[in-house]
C-alpha cells in the first residue's frame, strides 16, 4: 500500500480519520502539555520576571514545542529525525537555566540559548563519531543527578512557593493542597485504568486546583488582563552573552543530546521493533538544535524529547505521525492564545509541587534504568558514585562553593558537576569489565597465597 493511501495507526505515514486519531493524539496533548508549561513558570519565578513576562515565556514554549514536534515528524532538509516522537520544552534543562538566570536573567539565558543551539547542531552533524564518548554509564549518571536535583523544587512549591521566606510558607494549608494533589496522582496512576491511568498528572492538578479554588487560594486577575491572540515576536528579550552563562548552557545542551540519542533509540526498538537509523538519530539531534536555536531568539527556553511519549508509542505501538502532527498543531495554537498561558500561571504553587513531584522521581528512575543497562563493573559503580556524591553534595551546601568567580559557579550547578566528572573519569579509567575485575583479584590472590608458600619455604629452610 502507498505511503499516502495508507490509513493504518501503526504506519509511520498512515492517515486514519480525524475522528480516530483525536483520541489517540489526546494521550499525547496530556502527556506533554505541563512538562513544557511548568519550565517557565519555575524559571520566571527565579529571575523576578512579571506576570506579563511570565505569560509570554508559557506562550511561547508551547508555540516552540509545537514548531520542534512538527519539525521532527516533518523535516525540512536534515532537520528533523522523522520518528513518530514529541519533542518541547523540558525540564532536563531547568537546573542549569536556575543556575544561570539566578546570576545573569533571562537575558543571559536566552544569548547562552544561542550559542547551546549551535552546540547541539554540531553534535548532530558529528554523532556518528563520537557516540561511543557517552555510554549507559554517563548518560545514567546524568539523567539520575537532574531527578535529584529537582526534589528541592518540588518540595517547596508544595510548602507554598518557589523559595522559602515568602509569606505562609509551609503553611498547613499548602500542604494540604499539595499532598491531596499528590495522592490523587499516585491513585489514578496506580489504580486507574485506561485515560485514568494515563492522565493521572492533569486529574491530580484538576483535583488539587479545584481544592485551592475553594479555600481562595486562586486568582484570575491575570487572564482578565492577557490579551485573546499573540503572535510571537523576535527579541521579546534582550540578548546577552556572558562566557560565565555559555559554558554551562552548552555542557548542559550537549548533555540533553544523549538524552535525545537514548530517546530516540527507544522509540526506534519499542514503537518501530528496529534499530534507529545514523540519519534519523543526526537529523533529530539537528532539528533540535535549530529550535533551540531559533526559539531564543522569541524568548522559548530550549528544547528536548518528551520521555514519557516515548513510553506511550512504545505501549501502543500506533507511530501515525498524523496523531503525533495533532498533538504538535494543538500547541501552537495554545501559544497563540495568550488567555491559555494566564490561566496556567493561576495553577497555585502548591498544585505544581504535589503533581511534578512524581515527575521528577520518574526521571530519577530513568536515571537508575540507564545505568543498570551498563554491567555494574567497580570501575562504572566509582564513575556513578563520585559524580552523585560530588553534584549532590555541593548542591546541598552551595555556600561551599560562594567564594569561587562567578564562572566557576554557574559551573557548580549539579547536573553540570555530573556531567564532566562522569565523562572525564569514563575517558581517563581503564576500561575493566566484572569478568576483568574477577581475573584481577583472583591474580592477586595466586599472587599473595605464592608470596605465602615461599615465606614458608625460606623459614623452613632456616629451621634445617
Amino acid at each position: 500500500m502507498k505511503q499516502s493511501q495508507s490509513k493504518s495507526i501503526f504506519d509511520f505515514y498512515g492517515k486514519p480519520s480525524f475522528g480516530k486519531a483525536l483520541p489517540l493524539s489526546f494521550q499525547h496533548i496530556l502527556a506533554m502539555i505541563m512538562g513544557a508549561v511548568t519550565p517557565p513558570i519555575i524559571v520566571g519565578g527565579v529571575v523576578g520576571a512579571s506576570p506579563a513576562e511570565v505569560t509570554l515565556l508559557i506562550q511561547v514554549a508551547l508555540f516552540f514545542s509545537g514548531i520542534s514536534t512538527m519539525l521532527q515528524l516533518y523535516p525540512i532538509g536534515p532537520m528533523g529525525s522523522r520518528m513518530p516522537t514529541i519533542f518541547g520544552v523540558g525540564f532536563a534543562y531547568v537546573p542549569t537555566l536556575i543556575a544561570v538566570g539566578s546570576v545573569y536573567g533571562i537575558e543571559g539565558i536566552m544569548g547562552a540559548q544561542i550559542i547551546g543551539g549551535v552546540a547541539m547542531i554540531v553534535v548532530g552533524i558529528f554523532i556518528k563519531k563520537i557516540r561511543h564518548l557517552f555510554p549507559p554509564v554517563v548518560a545514567g549518571t546524568v539523567v539520575l543527578v537532574i531527578g535529584l536535583s529537582l526534589y528541592q523544587i518540588a518540595i517547596n512549591y508544595m510548602a507554598g512557593s518557589g523559595k522559602p521566606g515568602v509569606p505562609g510558607f509551609g503553611d498547613g494549608q499548602n500542604w494540604l493542597v499539595g499532598l491531596t494533589t499528590l495522592v490523587i496522582v499516585l491513585a489514578c496512576s496506580q489504580f486507574g485504568k485506561g485515560y485514568f491511568r494515563l492522565a493521572a498528572i492533569i486529574i491530580g492538578i484538576v483535583a488539587g486546583y479545584v481544592l485551592a479554588f475553594t479555600l481562595g487560594m486562586v486568582s484570575f486577575d491575570k487572564i482578565a488582563d492577557a490579551d485573546w491572540v499573540m503572535l510571537p515576536m523576535p527579541l521579546a528579550f534582550d540578548l546577552h552573552f556572558p562566557i560565565e552563562a555559555i559554558i554551562p548552557m552548552v555542557i548542559i545542551c550537549i548533555v540533553n543530546s544523549v538524552q535525545t540519542i537514548g530517546d530516540l533509540s527507544a522509540t526506534a526498538i519499542g514503537g518501530m521493533n528496529r534499530e534507529l537509523k545514523d540519519k534519523e538519530l543526526s537529523g533529530g539531534l539537528i532539528g533540535n538544535g535549530f529550535t533551540t536555536l531559533i526559539g531564543s531568539f522569541f524568548g522559548a527556553l530550549p528544547t528536548s524529547s518528551f520521555s514519557q511519549n516515548v513510553g506511550i508509542v512504545a505501549m501502543t505501538k500506533v507511530i501515525s505521525r498524523y496523531v503525533l502532527g495533532i498533538a504538535g498543531i494543538f500547541m501552537i495554537l495554545a501559544g497563540l492564545l495568550p488567555k491559555f498561558g494566564a490561566a496556567m500561571t493561576t495553577i497555585p504553587y502548591p498544585v505544581l509541587g504535589g503533581a511534578t513531584i512524581i515527575v521528577f522521581g520518574m526521571i530519577t528512575m530513568t536515571g537508575i534504568q540507564l545505568l543498570v543497562k551498563d554491567e555494574l563493573s567497580s570501575r562504572n559503580v566509582t564513575i556513578a558514585a563520585l559524580s552523585v556524591a560530588m553534584a549532590m553534595g555541593i548542591h546541598a551546601s552551595p555556600t561551599a562553593v560562594g567564594q569561587l568567580p562567578d564562572m566557576l559557579k554557574t559551573l557548580t550547578s549539579p547536573v553540570i558537576v555530573a556531567a564532566l566528572m562522569a565523562f572525564i573519569m569514563n575517558i581517563v579509567l581503564p576500561k575493566k569489565s566484572i569478568e576483568d575485575e574477577k581475573r584481577e583479584r583472583e591474580q592477586i590472590e595466586k599472587d599473595m597465597n605464592g608470596s605465602s608458600d615461599d615465606a614458608d619455604n625460606v623459614q623452613k629452610k632456616s629451621k634445617s
